[in-house]
């Protein structure tokens, strides 16, 4: 099967030079049991857990046939993500694969590396990647109650943004449509409704041509 693999932090991008042999998603539930009177043990099931991405390969000291895109010190590659990983940061998952694709927030749960053993200077490796879901805190505000006690009070819906909004938007160099939602819609998060409204596929997600012109919501 031929597919690729991708991480992207904004702007700084990385193509996985060796495919793996396979890749790891693990789904679980979070649900839980309890004894109730008179019927015995139920289950109350909760909201499904973070899935998890995991897979191992190497990076190559040797340009190789099998190596995808332009060959890189592999030195280069552990750097990169052990810069992404103290940025604290989440990256983008991107697999482009014959029969599915996976577009999607993740952050970098664990990194294992070594230099493998009777090929020098391949580095050998392991990742493991987990679902983001963007969020932020709300501001809560302290007043004072007659009797002297202060209570917090949630949040003050926002102020209408009357600002008029672009209803088109032309790619330029390093866009993509996460940095176009940021810019344009106050929330990168908000890259889907630009990519289901103008009918792009996950798997172009990464190959967008300079100078397309995108609708915005």
């Amino acid at each position: 099967m031929t597919y690729s693999i991708s991480l992207q932090l904004e702007e700084d991008y990385m193509r996985i030079p060796v495919n793996p042999g396979s890749i790891d998603i693990k789904e679980s539930g979070n649900s839980k049991t309890y004894d109730v009177a008179g019927l015995g043990e139920i289950n109350v099931i909760g909201s499904p857990r973070l899935s998890e991405i995991s897979f191992e390969s190497i990076f190559p000291a040797a340009n190789h046939a099998f190596v995808v895109g332009k060959h890189q010190d592999p030195y280069s590659y552990l750097s990169k993500i052990e810069t992404w990983m103290a940025l604290k940061q989440p990256v983008r998952f991107v697999f482009a694969g014959s029969t599915f694709d996976i577009n999607k927030l993740v952050s970098i749960e664990r990194f294992d590396w070594h230099e493998a053993g009777g090929a020098v200077g391949d580095i050998q490796y392991s990742i493991t990647l987990k679902k983001y879901i963007p969020y932020a805190a709300r501001k809560m505000e302290v007043q004072a109650e007659e009797s002297g006690k202060q209570a917090a009070s949630a949040q003050q819906p926002p102020r209408p943004d009357n600002r008029p909004k672009a209803k088109t938007y032309t790619l330029v160099k390093g866009d993509n449509l996460w940095k176009v939602a940021q810019k344009l819609l106050g929330n990168g998060a908000r890259y889907k409704e630009i990519q289901k409204l103008n009918g792009i596929k996950d798997s172009q997600l990464t190959k967008l041509p300079i100078g397309m012109v995108v609708k915005l919501p």
